[in-house]
């Protein structure tokens, strides 16, 4: 028998699966689709996510994928810049972007390598199995049961896994939805890759080039009250009205490049229990992170060597079921802290964000006071970004 299986093949699955196996622990990993392509995935690792990864001794194996460093964050308010500040601010590396197809790929053929490891991928699990009260093993839509002393749910903000166990997700409201779109980029951005955040009559957006060669990625904020007719949208235009003039140029020149958006539904929440008897849920299958600010990726990884500090230990000799049930409650209560606090300063950045958008009076004043507190508006920016960026609690691999 497995002695784990993992549900979802993500960033938080796959490489929970990568240590537990080397580490001599076998693991199924099951994964509903066949690849690991998506429209979207996001890209945004923090320094606290490059820290995890850094402990994880899988820094290499970033170095070998597509992976493009942030420069610079940049805020236009109307016609002009409130302040620019500059990576790393401060940590001891910058924000970087990665591709996580590649990245996902090369770290499921690294658990390979392991004769532990075990991997099924383009069938779905259909339910749980149970011994007793006893969450043990999955069955798939295929029709085969794999039994398991644990089951790990791993499979993203619409988990199945979640739903089969019974486990509640408490949403937070829905302030805001993204539209994400892929144009080609332009040179100043290859050169200097700043994130830009534009916030001009009321309608907003950030820009910067992702991992992708020759790609930018634009998130065009939805609010509630937005009358954008999506469908009949001259995209390059209005990108282009909001738009410092070297930007506005290149939207128009390129406008045959912009590939028609893809709608992200914000969903944002924790689960108040991330565990029953032989089960777990870690990542957005427990706790999906608004895209502010990029926090997803890096609570995965940070979920994962909590995990794997708790289960290793176990998992590696023959304990029984129950010190292995005792375990997961100790799991979530050392990440659920950071998870409360990252998904506040979320709420807040957007909050704060919202309140720009809505109030015209407000961004006049910003606009008229930039050229004497651009200093200090920066500085308490910089400040408020702090454990967003470093993350709120010590997480370090001992296993």
């Amino acid at each position: 028998m497995t002695k784990v299986v993992i549900v979802g093949a993500g960033p938080t699955g796959a490489t929970l699966a990568l240590l537990l196996v080397k580490r001599g622990i076998a693991v199924t990993l099951i994964e509903a689709a066949k690849d690991s392509y998506r429209v979207f995935r996001g890209e945004g690792l923090m320094p606290s996510g490059l820290d995890a990864i850094a402990q994880m001794g899988l820094l290499p194996m970033l170095e070998s994928v597509p992976h493009r460093q942030i420069d610079a964050w940049e805020f236009i308010l109307g016609d002009r810049q409130l302040f620019r500040v500059d990576e790393p601010m401060g940590s001891n590396r910058p924000c970087t972007l990665v591709s996580q197809p590649p990245l996902l790929a090369a770290l499921i053929a690294e658990a390979q390598l392991h004769p532990e490891f075990e991997l099924i991928s383009g069938v779905p699990v259909k339910d749980l199995l149970y011994n007793a009260d006893r969450t043990s093993g999955v069955k798939l839509a295929d029709g085969r049961e794999i039994s398991a002393a644990l089951v790990i749910g791993t499979d993203g903000r619409n988990s199945v896994v979640r739903q089969r166990a019974g486990l509640e997700l408490v949403k937070q409201p829905k302030s805001i939805d993204v539209l994400w779109f892929k144009l080609a980029a332009h040179p100043k951005f290859v050169a200097d890759n700043v994130f830009y955040s534009i916030l001009n009559n009321g309608s907003g957006f950030s820009v910067f080039h992702g991992a992708e060669d020759g790609k930018l990625h634009l998130a065009w904020v939805l609010s509630a009250d937005d009358q954008t007719d999506r469908k009949h949208a001259d995209w390059a235009e209005t990108f282009a009205s909001l738009s410092p003039l070297w930007m506005a140029e290149h939207f128009r020149n390129c406008a045959d490049s912009i590939e028609s958006p893809m709608r992200l539904s914000v969903v944002v929440g924790r689960c108040p229990r991330w565990y029953q008897p032989g089960i777990i849920l870690l990542g957005d299958a427990a706790h999906p992170m608004s895209p502010v600010r990029a926090q997803g990726i890096n609570m995965a990884f940070r979920d994962v060597i909590v995990a794997a500090n708790h289960l290793v230990p176990l998992l590696k000799t023959e304990a029984n079921y129950e010190d292995i049930d005792l375990v997961l409650s100790q799991i979530q209560a050392e990440r659920e802290p950071e998870i409360i606090r990252a998904q506040q300063l979320q709420a807040q950045e957007a909050w704060k964000g919202e309140q720009l958008r809505k109030n015209g009076l407000l961004r006049l004043l910003m606009m008229q006071v930039s050229p004497f507190l651009g200093k200090k508006i920066q500085q308490f920016w910089v400040k408020g970004q702090y454990e967003l960026r470093q993350g709120v609690t010590d997480v370090k691999l001992v296993v």
